[in-house]
């Protein structure tokens, strides 16, 4: 092979080699953003069911609460 052959051969490898080490990189960082994204949804999700429970205990606090007002002011009169 002549020395010109040669460098085209070794070039043309080495752009192959960078762009396949380059698309596996790419999609490894594609796959962890996907990743973060799930785990920042599970955590909304997790919030919004703490956030859902608290509500539905103060509903049925505030409930009681005015049972509890009905029940005095039935007592007073």
């Amino acid at each position: 092979m002549s020395q010109a052959s040669k460098l085209t051969l070794m070039a043309t490898s080495l752009t192959t080699m960078g762009i396949v080490y380059f698309v596996h990189w790419s999609q490894e960082q594609e796959k962890a953003a996907m990743h973060r994204g799930v785990e920042r949804d599970m955590e909304k999700q997790r919030i919004r069911q703490e956030r859902q429970a608290e509500f539905e205990l103060q509903r049925r606090l505030e409930e009681e609460y005015k049972k509890l007002g009905n029940s005095k002011k039935m007592v007073e009169n």
